[in-house]
């Protein structure tokens, strides 16, 4: 129940709300109702295996990238998650800025955004199992009955009519919309790097629970479909035709009250915002660590808390966002498919069994099947984003980065993973 509450938390996002009512406004809501669906048992299928595995193995994202791309790959798949993470920490606390000064007579953003960051960054520090359940267990509530109210508020204020399940952009919903929605649901892989780190910290005689519940089909389903059908109906109902990131902020102040309205946005987003800051301190910190600046935990929340600081008091926060997720995301969807095909794959046990190489001094610097896979497959969906075909970047790179380590790991060597071993040594259990 620990884990469960600190990773529940990450279904509070009011990212998801967004996600479902953008796609809404660009491609109809059926087509997005099919692409949620598809979206939860996709979502439900990749994090089964990846929460067995990393809750079998107890490794972080920081340690199986060694495995998968030796230690200088391991840096670079560490910077991206940590990274990703904190953009996704600006983002939600960007979200709780803009309601609190809206709401707030003499508030400004910044001295909001610093009150927020203020006390984010203490949630950083505490640990998993000590501290973000009891966080979480606490907002539980608050998010749970402030989503209910605002599907109440808003049926109280405009009427309740079917037509929100018709709606559709104007010109009518383009074809394959449910696809492109599909694909757009993509860009949120980073759950993935997400469940891996989160998935370690439980029981082996949980497994089935785990991999099932707490991190399989209930959880999207919480997460992406009934968020998604809320924020759906929210702009539906209130007749917004262009979704803008603080859209649906400015619609659930309107149906809750501001006061109600900014204790739900602060509850949600103090919620997933608790692991967007955990989850980028320590992969800072495992970063950093591994190059030879060795700081403590409180030094490396301080440094997450700055740059979140700096970034959200920038102009035009939530556009420069969307373009780094853009990219960052194109890195995560690789990681994701060679993480799988490794998982899946028999290559790696049939060389050294159940043992797992993956200490700085048991892998090499390079393995070259991962590593050219992820680089090779994130490369080409980067140049397609460039040339305006980011709509179709995912799901190139999944396809490419999963047929590429699958080569490349059929012919590879136990040299690629695991150095200077003698025989004698690799055969220990």
């Amino acid at each position: 129940m620990s884990l469960t509450m600190s990773w529940w938390g990450v279904a509070s996002g009011m990212i998801y709300l967004f996600l479902g009512a953008t796609m809404a406004v660009t491609y109809g809501t059926i087509n997005t109702i099919i692409a949620l669906v598809l979206t939860v048992i996709s979502y439900g299928i990749i994090n089964s295996v990846l929460a067995r595995y990393s809750l079998k193995t107890g490794l972080s994202v920081a340690l199986f990238s060694r495995v998968l791309f030796g230690r200088f790959g391991a840096l670079l798949a560490t910077a991206v998650f940590f990274l990703t993470a904190m953009f996704y920490a600006i983002f939600e606390g960007s979200v709780i800025a803009v309601a609190a000064s809206s709401v707030l007579n003499g508030l400004s953003y910044s001295v909001a955004a610093f009150l927020v960051v203020l006390y984010s960054v203490p949630l950083a520090i505490g640990s998993v199992q000590n501290f973000l359940d009891k966080l979480n267990g606490v907002l539980l509530p608050i998010f749970a009955i402030g989503l209910v109210a605002a599907v109440v508020a808003t049926v109280a204020r405009y009427g309740y009519s079917s037509e929100w399940l018709n709606f559709v952009p104007a010109g009518g919903a383009p074809a394959w919309g449910w696809l492109h929605a599909y694909i757009g649901y993509m860009g949120a892989w980073i759950l993935m790097m997400f469940t891996f780190d989160f998935a370690r910290f439980g029981k082996k005689r949980d497994v089935a629970y785990h991999t099932h519940i707490n991190f399989g089909f209930p959880f999207y389903l919480m997460a992406f479909l009934i968020n998604g059908l809320v924020g759906i109906f929210l702009v539906a109902a209130g007749q917004v035709a262009n979704v803008s990131e603080t859209g649906v902020v400015e619609q659930l102040l309107i149906v809750l009250g501001g006061g109600w309205g900014l204790l739900f946005i602060w509850a949600t987003q103090t919620r997933i915002n608790s692991a967007n800051f955990h989850l980028a301190t320590v992969n800072m910190h495992a970063f950093f660590d591994r190059l030879g600046l060795r700081l403590g935990k409180v030094l490396w929340a301080l440094i997450v808390g700055a740059c979140v600081l700096v970034m959200m008091s920038a102009t035009d926060v939530f556009s420069y966002l969307q373009k780094a997720l853009t990219y960052q995301g194109v890195f995560v969807t690789a990681w994701v498919a060679v993480a799988m095909v490794h998982i899946l794959s028999r290559r790696y046990r049939s060389m050294f069994g159940d043992r797992v190489f993956y200490r700085s001094d048991e892998v090499p610097a390079i393995n070259p099947a991962g590593l050219t896979a992820w680089l090779v497959g994130a490369g080409v969906g980067v140049a397609l984003t460039l040339a305006g075909l980011d709509l179709w970047a995912p799901v190139v790179t999944v396809v490419l980065t999963s047929v590429l380590y699958a080569t490349l790991q059929a012919v590879s060597k136990p040299a690629w993973y695991a150095i200077d071993l003698p025989s004698s040594e690799l055969a220990k259990p």
